[in-house]
């Protein structure tokens, strides 16, 4: 049995078609990464997930029972947590305040005490890299920490499922390497996660499995290895002219021709770049 079915779920903003009878299950464990462009549908996915939309067909399961049009805390304390594109903390409380709100607002079961909470917080601070920043005030907090504090607030609900919606956008090199070893702590935590993502670094070096939504619809779904190669996700993202430049042969001649036996290299640049005041 799978931990989320999505079954043939479709949403319509008037004349659009956000999202097309898209079909998917996540197993308990899995990481699941949900890629393609602008505009393909992949927020409205989670938000339909979410209970933020309710979606105008299909169904969308949890574990056994139907939760298509459940309120957002409800589904929130079924155990699904998530995160926003937009982060928007509470401006004049601490990073370890901030936490705190998940664990006492949407966890299941009997709310927990502000004491209870706050500890709480201080475990999933350390998850995320935020330990040592608890007492910050948010305002403080760099975007990319501001992006960590909205993952560690998801987890202190104690979520069996983590949405996590483009939490790499705007971040350099560093900061991507880092929050990917926060994305593999959670998951090592035992949390199955469903990841929208444009870094394909990311897909390739988390996720078990990748599905690629294009114009609403699901374009393929498989391994992140054999979908990032396939001739239809290439075109999504890069165009036509991209992929076929993919499949032309690569046996180009190389720059300058070696020189005939015997001879030196009187007149050619070498590979050192010599020779550039041409």
């Amino acid at each position: 049995m799978s931990l989320l079915a999505v079954s043939e779920v479709s949403k319509r903003f008037g004349g659009v078609n956000a999202l097309a009878g898209v079909t998917f299950a996540v197993d308990q464990g899995d990481v699941l990464g949900i890629i393609g462009p602008n505009g393909a549908g992949k927020t409205t996915l989670l938000n339909c997930i979410s209970g933020l939309y309710r979606p105008d067909a299909g169904d969308i399961r949890w574990e056994t029972a139907s939760i298509r049009g459940l309120a957002p805390y409800r589904i929130a304390r079924l155990g699904i947590g998530r995160t926003f594109q937009i982060v928007r903390p509470f401006p004049s409380m601490t990073v370890r305040e901030n936490t705190a709100m998940g664990a006492l607002f949407g966890r299941p079961g009997a709310r927990l005490q502000p004491g209870a909470a706050l500890n709480e917080a201080d475990t999933v601070l350390d998850v995320v890299g935020l330990g040592e920043k608890r007492h910050y005030p948010v305002l403080r907090l760099t975007v990319p920490d501001r992006k960590r504090l909205e993952v560690a607030r998801a987890l202190a609900m104690r979520p069996r499922l983590l949405l996590l919606d483009e939490v790499m956008a705007g971040l350099n090199q560093v900061e991507i390497e880092q929050a990917l070893e926060m994305v593999r702590r959670v998951r090592d935590s035992g949390v199955t996660i469903v990841l929208i993502e444009h870094v394909m670094k990311v897909i390739v070096g988390v996720c078990k499995r990748a599905l690629v939504l294009n114009f609403g619809r699901t374009l393929v779904e498989g391994p992140p290895d054999e979908v990032l190669k396939d001739r239809r996700v290439i075109e999504a993202y890069l165009g036509q002219r991209y992929a076929r430049d993919q499949e032309a042969p690569t046996n180009e001649p190389p720059p300058y021709p070696p020189p005939p036996a015997g001879e030196g290299n009187q007149g050619q640049p070498s590979q050192a770049g010599e020779g550039n005041s041409q």
